[in-house]
């Protein structure tokens, strides 16, 4: 009986790359590949040309010298003697902390706001609507400037604040006060707010272009971990929850893991605070907040927080009407159906869009050059380009700060766009 033998292997021939195609698309990539390469190439070697024909010089030394200039809001240990480098991360630790604090506020805002709209009282959904008309309608630069000269202009002045003798003996209160059991002092010139203070010092360490406080960093640590902590004791919680119908009560440990770590890292450190007392013509003591930074908060959390809540509407919209009537007839509340059955669901809707609104404040932090906030526009690509004439170099610099910015955030949106996709078995 005849046995039917293996087919013969064809042998490999260069032609095969670009009639075969098994290897054409790869063929095709690659020559793609090289031509972009060549081009950027010669894109290189063109601005370096007409650099040196201008007596410019492609290089980031000017990074290490002295910037010679001063920044208001600096979180971390910032002089006019510190170098450009320096400056650099201030201005980008003042963008990360604007950004991280708006997507925060305009994600809870944007969810409430998009909640409500679907309100059935006539009245608050109208409103609803208003606020989202109005804030997405009109240019973000306009309500930044708002936001800074309402704060500006309608504070009082420290002197407002102050308690002469003979307001004293005749029973008069000052024009003004300070807020929350007299620790915050609102004014034309910012807002001050209690300062920590720690009897004991963990110190600094000197990276040469910056200093890390170590306290802080301890902080930083320890609320991670208990973070990372508590969502182990969930995940356990859930699993047995899973395995056996019965859920845990982890509401304690909750508790005890995320505030005690914290608490006995302050007692141990002594940790206290500074408030702020009117001494002179102003308030000394504490923190001063510049009205740059509250009124680009303010402005970047309202204006985004109204097309959050139209990625939340529609969010909510796309699930079907038969789940919520399915929870009714359970005995569900409105509101525990909507928290438990469909802003689950509706989440693999919203977080798509909500990557690209991430994206869009993070970006537009850069606009609180418009009121002096000096973020990373303000310092290396403003002071210190126009100080140093490097423009190509803070430019590039620039657009690859953003761009890793923006794919971290991107990246990390993902993994959770990914967490709470509906699996299918």
């Amino acid at each position: 009986m005849a046995v039917a033998s293996d087919v013969p292997k064809e042998s490999f021939r260069l032609s095969m790359l670009i009639y075969d195609t098994r290897y054409r698309s790869i063929t095709i990539q690659i020559f793609v590949l090289l031509l972009f390469a060549l081009f950027v190439s010669w894109l290189i070697s063109n601005t370096i040309s007409n650099l040196a024909i201008r007596g410019k010089e492609f290089n980031f030394g000017f990074l290490w010298s002295r910037a010679g200039y001063d920044i208001g809001q600096a979180l971390i240990p910032y002089s006019n003697d510190s170098s450009h480098l320096t400056a650099l991360f201030v201005g980008l630790v003042n963008t990360l902390v604007v950004a991280l604090l708006g997507c925060v506020l305009a994600t809870i805002l944007g969810v409430i706001i998009g909640v409500l709209r679907l309100s059935k009282n006539w009245l608050v959904g109208r409103l609803m609507t208003v606020y989202v008309e109005m804030f997405r309608n009109v240019p973000l630069l306009l309500w930044i400037l708002l936001s800074y000269v309402i704060l500006s202009e309608t504070t009082p002045q420290p002197r407002d604040f102050r308690v002469t003798d003979e307001m004293a003996a005749a029973g008069e209160a000052p024009a003004a006060s300070m807020m929350l059991f007299d620790t915050v002092a609102v004014t034309n010139r910012g807002t001050n707010i209690p300062s920590p203070l720690f009897d004991v010092s963990l110190g600094s360490v000197d990276l040469g272009f910056m200093s890390v406080n170590l306290t802080i960093l301890a902080y930083i640590l320890v609320i991670a971990g208990s973070v990372w902590i508590n969502r182990r004791i969930l995940a356990a919680a859930r699993a047995r929850q899973e395995a056996t119908g019965d859920r845990p009560v982890t509401w304690w440990k909750s508790l005890l893991v995320l505030f005690g770590p914290v608490i006995a890292l302050s007692v141990g450190l002594g940790l206290h605070l500074e408030i702020p007392e009117l001494k002179g013509f102003n308030f000394a003591g504490g923190i001063l907040v510049a009205h740059s930074f509250t009124a680009l908060l303010i402005a970047l959390t309202l204006y985004t927080a109204a097309f959050i809540a139209e990625i939340v509407r529609a969010g909510i919209m796309a699930i079907n009407r038969g789940q919520s009537e399915a929870a009714f007839a359970l005995g569900l509340r409105p509101g525990r159906t909507m928290n438990l059955i469909i802003l689950p669901q509706a989440l693999r809707v919203i977080i798509p869009p909500l990557i690209s609104q991430f994206l869009n404040l993070t970006k537009n932090t850069s606009l609180g050059i418009a009121v002096s906030y000096l973020d990373l526009r303000g310092t290396l690509g403003g002071i210190t380009l126009n100080q140093t004439g490097r423009e190509l170099e803070c430019m590039l610099l620039m657009m690859l700060i953003y761009l890793t910015i923006s794919l971290i955030i991107s990246a990390l949106m993902n993994l959770y766009n990914s967490s709470v996709q509906i699996k299918a078995r």
